[in-house]
């Protein structure tokens, strides 16, 4: 029996099938199993020419998932040897997991952003200058005695700076995450061949593919344009149905602003894309046209908080604001950094003050 108040299924929250599909010369079309909240698949692109396939975000790092990966590379009649190149277009673990099993077995190169670096691997150098981290956070203590908040690396899992609990991540997940940083070679972890900078070109599928930087979901999030088809390697930064989530611990100051000027890059090549290509859910046209609705999406958990911030007429945490953008099966430590993100985007344009009671951040509408 349907229950008649379900929602309906999201696309990305679609189960994978074993299907290959064709969406352009050169490009077809794969999903892998994934095993996280709210999604069901991740695609893993495939893109060919004389020199054999490059993978794009080859799933998990597990064992069902390389075996899924490569049962859909004989599919599609590569086999694993012709791999030479891994796309990830950015560092979370369904998009890289399959990376460095890949390089292991094929010698392929491993293509990111200039940026890339796993949150969690503190034995991987910095990617900018420390004077250049400096500059993308508050360089001095802000109206009211406020001072800096310093980020640092951290398991996201930990206690957050603005005083809350970390992400809710099962105790298996986290003996996973504390093995590969004690063990990277062990467990695989990729480490980039090639990273792009913008505007940089790649040859894929038999012609040249451009750079774009889309920090916002992550701080190294890449996207790549085919200016011959007309194809778009979104990655997570857009997605058909949902929003990307936009966290407030990457190193940029205003991370949520940070997002909207991506969005505005990938809009800006507007009937150039004839096809925008997503890390889930299915394939679609009108990119410009979905950036701009992410972009509405954001402005109207913005105003919730103006809003409830009116209505209490106090200073109130990023916990409990949080409550006024989430429903209560979605609280916990993703909703508190998403809250935190928008909160300090307010903050920045001079509409919020943020005050520190005791180790816990408080935030209320200026005058």
């Amino acid at each position: 029996m349907t229950d008649p108040v379900a929602r309906p299924r999201k696309q990305e929250q679609e189960p994978a099938t074993t299907t290959i599909t064709e969406l352009a010369p050169g490009v077809l079309r794969s999903e892998l199993p994934i095993d996280m909240p709210g999604l069901g698949h991740v695609n893993c692109y495939f893109l060919e020419d004389d020199r054999g396939v490059a993978v794009v975000d080859p799933g998990l790092p597990s064992k069902d998932s390389y075996v899924a990966l490569e049962a859909r590379l004989k599919s599609a009649g590569f086999p694993l040897q012709r791999v030479h190149t891994v796309i990830v277009t950015h560092s979370h673990p369904d998009h890289f997991g399959g990376a460095g099993w890949l390089r292991a077995e094929t010698g392929a190169e491993i293509v990111t952003h200039s940026s890339f670096r796993l949150m969690w691997d503190p034995t991987e150098p910095p990617d900018i200058d420390v004077d250049d981290v400096a500059s993308l956070r508050d360089p001095e203590p802000v109206g009211g005695g406020e001072e800096p908040i310093r980020l640092g690396r951290r398991y996201p899992w930990e206690p957050t700076p603005w005083g809350g609990p970390g992400v809710e991540i099962p105790l298996r997940r986290r003996l996973w995450f504390r093995a590969a940083r004690t063990f990277p070679r062990l467990r695989k972890m990729p480490v980039p061949s090639v990273r792009l900078d913008e505007a940089d070109t790649i040859s894929l599928a038999g012609r040249d593919w451009i750079a774009v930087h889309t920090p916002g979901h992550t701080d190294d999030h890449l996207c790549l344009f085919d200016p011959t088809e007309g194809c778009m390697l979104c990655g997570d930064h857009v997605l058909p149905t949902i929003t990307p989530h936009i966290g407030g611990l990457g190193s940029y100051r205003d991370p949520l602003g940070t997002f909207f000027d991506s969005l505005d890059k990938i809009g800006s090549y507007g009937p150039q894309v004839k096809l925008a290509l997503p890390a889930h859910g299915r394939p679609f046209t009108d990119l410009a046209g979905r950036a701009q609705e992410i972009k509405e999406h954001h402005a109207g958990r913005l105003q919730k908080l103006r809003d409830a911030s009116i209505e209490m007429d106090r200073p109130a945490s990023v916990m409990e604001m949080s409550t006024h953008l989430f429903a209560p099966r979605s609280l916990g430590g993703m909703a508190d950094s998403e809250t935190f993100a928008h909160l300090e985007h307010l903050r920045l344009a001079g509409e919020m003050e943020r005050v520190d009671r005791d180790g816990v951040l408080e935030y209320v509408l200026t005058d």
